[in-house]
């Protein structure tokens, strides 16, 4: 296997004492990833907007949603921490260590993995009744529910193929990020939801949006064809889409079956941890999923899956642009830094990611309660859901917090998998799904259906309070010490401009409020989406005038960045 020189390659080697450098071109990475994550993300809305008009957000929906997020979660189970988690590091050391440049490594891990994943898919779409059963909440076991199950089970049957095809994308994915090409995996998901978005808009015009009677029912038989067959498409398109990607970074894969003593036993032991962790973390997923289920299948105003999995999907924006492009960008460097065994380098690396991602991060958390309901009208009011979307509301302001958690164990986390500390990775999880699991049992069980969906966002925002806290902690400890101090500061400075941000849109949005209880109020979707505009950007402008009295640099440099491209334009 022949390569071209990259010279933006993450995992060249960098001089420790360039932070400037480094953090440039961790940036540059992180753009071009980011740029086609935001155009996934916005095909990403217009399918769940699409979802949501025809389905609604209540039973109907819950069927089909369980069902296709299913495939993901088995794969993730299975084999996707594996995949993400160990094979960057290993795929790093076999290419500047093996004399091949880890060509015979790539081969037997393909080989092995497509193998393991075909066997797996069989079985899975085998034993769909057992894997809904599992998901699904008992009250699915009574009569008047049968046609509803047996809906959910149809869907499974033809989404558990996808298990395959993620399992494969990743695996081609993560080849490509090892060897510098970021941009393909990030740009691939968009061919998915093209399909998705297709698929709808024919279910719309064939069997039109779902009435209020409807959103509590079953699927028919071409119903359940048209839209799980379609889904699975979209993953295999996914992953054909990288394909040729493979050639054109020099990787020729052919099957190799001589897995025996050739490096594969210590992949395999790392992996011992990281399959561990998947579980644990897909335990407290499951029990979400069943929670969730009995919110929609015991009332008919109950919220759900998709309520739930529909406002993380919105929230999730900022992290999905900047975090995992930035933890993408970053695996390499960390994993070049602690093979170098400069722990210094690797928390400097990693305290900078984790700042710039806190800076977009915190703020529009701070302001999420305050835009909720607009977001909600927009993103999901129409159609079947004109009538149900203020049951988005509670969920979407309440995810905030989970949200600026989540970031700081997630990035953190990076610096373990870097460290091949996959055991202390797995310890922690325990901790954060057992918090998960209680909490979640416990809101849920002295809720209402009405506020099943919310109470389930409290109970994550507690499971990755606590999580962040220790694996920074932990992590500090094993490195010797982290610039805490200097976070900490940052942190406060942060919440000072986030919060006097989202109070002065809030100001204003009192004040748009007054000026319109005086006149008719506009309706509909589009002045929703300007009211959410104008509070944005009133939130941001304070950010922006705040940033330099207080030094938050991750937010001064872009404006310097961008100032002066406009002068020499």
């Amino acid at each position: 296997m022949t390569e071209t020189p990259n010279p933006a390659d993450p995992t060249d080697p960098v001089d420790p004492t360039d932070a400037s450098g480094e953090q440039r071109g961790i940036l540059a990475n992180s753009a071009v990833m980011a740029a086609g994550t935001v155009v996934s993300r916005f095909s990403g809305f217009i399918r769940s907007t699409l979802l949501l008009a025809a389905l609604g957000g209540g039973l109907h929906a819950d069927l089909f949603t369980i069902a296709n997020t299913v495939p993901n979660m088995l794969y993730i189970l299975l084999a996707g921490g594996v995949f993400n988690a160990v094979l960057v590091p290993q795929l790093v050391r076999s290419m500047k260590n093996d004399p091949d440049g880890g060509t015979a490594y790539v081969d037997r891990v393909v080989t092995l993995a497509v193998l393991f994943l075909g066997a797996v898919t069989a079985l899975l779409v085998v034993a769909a009744p057992w894997v809904m059963d599992l998901l699904l909440d008992p009250k699915f076991g009574e009569p008047e529910l049968a046609a509803q199950r047996q809906s959910a089970i149809d869907f499974a049957r033809f989404c558990l193929p996808q298990v395959f095809f993620y399992g494969v994308f990743v695996l081609v994915g993560q080849i490509l990020n090892a060897r510098g090409r970021f941009g393909p995996m990030m740009w691939a998901p968009i061919a998915n939801n093209v399909i998705a978005v297709g698929v709808l808009v024919v279910y719309l015009f064939a069997f039109g949006a779902a009435t209020t009677a409807e959103q509590y029912g079953a699927f028919t038989m071409s119903q359940e064809l048209l839209l799980g067959i379609g889904s699975t498409l979209g993953i295999v398109a996914q992953f054909l889409i990288l394909v040729p990607y493979l050639r054109a970074a020099g990787v020729r894969l052919r099957p190799r079956f001589d897995f025996r003593g050739v490096g594969l036993g210590h992949t395999m032991r790392l992996a011992i941890w990281t399959v561990l962790f998947v579980v644990v973390n897909q335990a407290a997923y499951v029990v979400v999923v069943r929670l969730a289920s009995h919110g929609t299948a015991s009332d008919a105003e109950g919220t759900g899956i998709t309520i739930y999995s529909s406002a993380q999907l919105a929230v999730m924006v900022p992290h999905s642009i900047i975090t995992v492009s930035l933890a993408t960008a970053i695996l390499p460097r960390l994993s070049a830094s602690a093979a170098a065994h400069d722990a210094a380098a690797l928390g400097r690396t990693l305290v900078s990611t984790i700042r710039t991602a806190l800076v977009v991060v915190v703020p529009f958390a701070l302001l999420l309660p305050f835009i909720a309901l607009s977001m909600a009208q927009v993103l999901w009011g129409h159609g079947a859901g004109a009538a149900i979307y203020p049951r988005f509301e509670t969920t979407i302001a309440l995810f905030g917090g989970g949200l600026v958690f989540f970031t700081l164990h997630y990035l953190t986390l990076r610096g373990f998998y870097a460290l091949e500390l996959n055991r202390t990775v797995f310890l922690i999880q325990c901790v954060i799904s057992a918090v998960n699991i209680t909490v979640a049992i416990v809101l849920v069980g002295r809720a209402d259906p009405e506020h099943t969906s919310p109470m389930l966002v409290l109970a994550y925002t507690a499971a990755y309070g606590v999580g962040s806290l220790l694996s920074f902690t932990v992590l500090a400890r094993r490195l010797g010490g982290l610039p805490v101090g200097s976070l900490l500061g940052f942190a406060a400075r942060l919440l000072v401009a986030g919060g006097l941000g989202a109070a002065a849109a809030w100001i204003v949005g009192l004040g748009l409020d007054e000026v319109l209880a005086q006149a008719p109020a506009p309706d509909g979707w589009w002045w929703a989406a300007v009211h959410a505009g104008v509070l944005g950007l009133v939130a941001l402008g304070v950010l922006i005038a705040l940033s330099r009295p207080l030094q938050l640099r991750e937010v001064t440099s872009v404006i310097d960045t961008v100032t002066a491209r406009l002068r020499r334009g």
